[in-house]
């Protein structure tokens, strides 16, 4: 029987046994889909609840990001109840200031995880230094400095959802074999894509607005450059309700992308997964989600299952309580690096010896580079900057890179085109065990960037030349041309069909799995976290109907 014949007998009968389920769901999701900030009831539960050391649970997800909110809104629906550990906070409460997020110009201890200064993306503007210091907090952005790079990760209920720029990009048909060869692209393109697009709320910005409001001049003068030196320009789609946005524009309601707000959270507008996945799951009554809950051990229990140790931490990273539960079936979903660092973990220490070698290896940065060019004064950017982008540079073909047009919301005019390349850098990395130290390492070196920064000159050496422009070297530090110090994107350190099967079932131990972006061997040619969340549907329907 092939895999598509197993699949659509068995996800008949799990679909017969979920409809009831399903429609409770949906109807709640609507009951939701007004509300400007969806409240977090079961991620307000109180902290003990259900776990223990007598508990037994079905399913236990690490993580609240794109594929753990997918698992669970699926398993939910299919009739199976799910608790989820997420290390962040709920965020679902407002601040002093009566929002919960704050604003990217004037950070706060809700900013950075656990730090006491904060680390940007851009270090310097003008000449001058702009990290700030902040109370130790477990806030929204961890800047985490490892092998030569910094990897920014959300942390909170929604994971990255919670910090994007929500640019919601589907890879082109003819690079997905690039990116998932064991992958079947029908299947992909015709189901998994589609349904991932509708779930998020994936949309375009009205092209005939975009061309009128001063908050894009930033990405009409990055088209007029793009196009005048031949590159292809195309609007992106997003999970920003751009509805909301006009509005913004029009003064009518809260700013929130017109407000500048992006790195550090955004109030209103933005479609993070509180407001999609996680909301429907929760409106299932099958799922509960536990906030400030680190997991730091899997292994297998004497009478089945999986024992799983948990620390409960305070808003200083202090654990305060440690806790033990037996799940039937864990779903490792922390993210690339969580993931990655908790398997090796296992592995070297002996809670999992029997994961493979595979576990900690193809780890990439999906080719993320920075740069920003200092234009004529002819070309202004604007001061008001939507911190949403909804364009790009398409040279992937020729030249391995895509460049997001970014804005730069300082609030002032800076005569500055920014932007973020996503690369076809070939250097993979890998996590490994560092006794002495009792942490994970990662091998990353600063110099493999250097791929990256010659395919984005592909684009801007180009568009320099023919525009008599230059680039700007007070972003990164001091004459410093390039932003190659960072990621947003990590993918890898547990690839499917290698570390796991073909559909995320870790080798050598039945009943667990990987379901986040660590499957993906290190870059997806756009932004990835659409694709994150079609492989999260494809494969937890095939476990659902067969391991269920």
């Amino acid at each position: 029987m092939s895999d598509a014949t197993m699949h659509n007998n068995e996800t008949d009968r799990v679909s017969r046994r979920g409809f009831i389920v399903r429609t409770g769901s949906i109807l709640g999701a609507v009951t939701l889909g007004g509300q400007a900030v969806v409240t977090a009831q079961a991620s307000a539960a109180p902290a003990a609840a259900g776990v223990g050391a007598e508990a037994t649970i079905p399913v236990l997800v690490i993580g609240t990001g794109y594929g753990g909110s997918v698992a669970a809104l699926r398993l939910a629906q299919a009739g199976v109840n799910v608790q989820m550990y997420e290390m962040g906070m709920a965020w679902d409460t407002p601040g002093s200031d009566g929002k919960i997020f704050c604003n990217t110009t004037s950070p706060d201890q809700r900013s950075y995880w656990l730090r006491t200064k904060t680390k940007q993306p851009l270090s310097n503007f003008l000449g001058f230094p702009i990290d700030k210091n902040i109370p130790r907090y477990t806030g929204i952005l961890d800047a985490e400095e490892m092998g030569g790079i910094i990897v920014y990760q959300g942390r909170g209920v929604g994971g990255g959802s919670l910090v994007n720029g929500g640019m919601a990009v589907t890879p082109k048909r003819e690079n997905f074999s690039a990116i998932l060869p064991s992958v079947n692209a029908d299947e992909m393109y015709n189901t998994y894509y589609p349904r991932a697009n509708a779930a998020l709320g994936v949309n375009t910005i009205d092209p005939a607005w975009f061309e009128t409001t001063a908050a894009y001049q930033y990405a009409r003068v990055g088209r007029k450059h793009a196009q005048r030196s031949g590159f292809p320009f195309v609007f992106v789609p997003d999970v920003y309700d751009w509805d909301y946005m006009k509005q913004e524009a029009a003064g009518t309601v809260p700013k929130s992308a017109l407000a500048g707000e992006i790195l550090y959270g955004n109030n209103y507008g933005k479609k993070s997964l509180q407001r999609t996945y996680i909301a429907q799951a929760k409106a299932t009554g099958r799922v509960t989600i536990f906030p400030q809950h680190r997991v730091t051990s899997v292994a297998p229990a004497a009478g089945g299952g999986y024992n799983v140790v948990i620390e409960q931490i305070s808003t200083s990273g202090d654990t305060v309580a440690t806790k033990n539960v037996v799940a039937a079936k864990v779903f490792f979903a922390a993210g690339s690096v969580g993931t990655s660092k908790l398997l090796v973990k296992l592995k070297a220490t002996g809670a999992l010896p029997n994961l493979n070698a595979e576990v900690g290896q193809g780890w990439g940065d999906n080719g993320n580079v920075m740069c920003g060019r200092a234009n004529h004064l002819w070309d202004p950017t604007g001061s008001l900057q939507s911190s949403i982008p909804c364009s790009g540079i398409d040279n992937w073909a020729a030249g391995g890179a895509f460049a997001e047009v970014a804005p730069l919301p300082t609030g002032i005019e800076t005569y500055a085109s920014f932007y973020l390349s996503i690369t076809k850098n070939p250097n993979r990395a890998q996590f490994s065990w560092n006794a002495a130290a009792g942490k994970v390492d990662l091998n990353w070196q600063t110099a493999w960037k250097q791929p990256s920064i010659n395919m984005a000159k592909t684009i801007f050496d180009k568009i320099n030349a023919k525009e008599g422009t230059i680039y700007r070297t007070d972003l990164f530090g001091t004459y410093k041309i390039w932003g190659d110090h960072l990621t947003y994107h990590p993918l890898g350190g547990a690839v499917l069909n290698k570390a796991t099967d073909n559909y995320g079932r870790l080798h050598g131990y039945p009943g667990l799995y990987v379901i986040d972006g660590s499957l993906i061997p290190g870059n997806t040619s756009v932004n990835p976290f659409v694709t994150i969340t079609a492989l999260a549907e494809r494969n937890i329907e095939q476990i659902i109907a067969t391991d269920l």
